[in-house]
């Protein structure tokens, strides 16, 4: 059987935002999230990422700090999140999360470049770090596909980082394909700017110290 080429135009992939704890952004991400909704994914957003005219066919995220990310931009387009939800809990160890992550990862990359409704669309795709991009994840897992790097074949484009850092939140990763084909052609990192009344939530370059404490409330380092 054929799979069909039905990749969307462009795909803009972004991390959730800095977290309090496994069930819920601390403030910090709580302001990021309401700012990137007012300044790039939002309807009407100041600098916004989707051209005039065009909006978002569909959000996807896979963890509760991937959705509350997401909700305050999607609510603005009255639409649905997709969740390829993996959702955390107590009794359940480091090793097995990181296989059902995997596997709704692969599930979602799947979905988006097969489906045909999708096809010549912009998405958006409020991720796990870890499963965007992870050199160590990659290696532990050779041979399997487990992070969009590999899924999306943003491998083979120049200046795609091997790794998503643990202390970057910051970015946008804007990957481009032509029309028919789901070989990207074109992949860009875009710095997340925001000026009053956000201009509190951190904006470092990639891989450098985003600045928080532990007065933040916010988890420094990242499981």
């Amino acid at each position: 059987m054929t799979i069909a080429l039905a990749a969307p135009a462009r795909i803009i992939i972004l991390r959730h935002g800095e977290k309090a704890n496994k069930w819920k952004l601390c403030d910090t991400g709580e302001q990021r999230a309401n700012a990137l909704a007012a300044n790039y994914l939002g309807r009407g957003a100041a600098k916004s990422l989707f051209a005039s005219g065009d909006e978002p066919a569909f959000f996807f995220a896979i963890t509760l700090h991937t959705l509350e990310l997401a909700s305050p931009a999607v609510a603005s387009w009255n639409k649905p999140v997709i969740l390829y939800s993996v959702v955390p809990e107590a009794d359940r160890d480091k090793d097995t999360q990181t296989k059902e992550l995997n596997q709704r990862t692969q599930q979602a990359a799947s979905n988006i470049m097969t489906n045909p409704a999708l096809a010549g669309k912009t998405v958006v795709m409020v991720w796990e770090h870890k499963h965007i991009a992870n050199a160590k994840l990659e290696a532990k897992f050779e041979g399997e596909a487990v992070t969009l790097r590999k899924l999306l074949k943003l491998d083979i484009l120049p200046g795609v980082p091997a790794t998503w850092p643990d202390d970057t939140y910051d970015y946008f990763w804007i990957v481009d394909f032509p029309a028919n084909s789901n070989v990207p052609s074109r992949f860009s990192m875009v710095k997340q700017e925001f000026g009053a009344p956000y201009a509190g939530v951190p904006s470092n370059d990639w891989d450098a110290p985003n600045g928080l404490e532990d007065a933040s409330g916010c988890e420094i380092k990242d499981d």
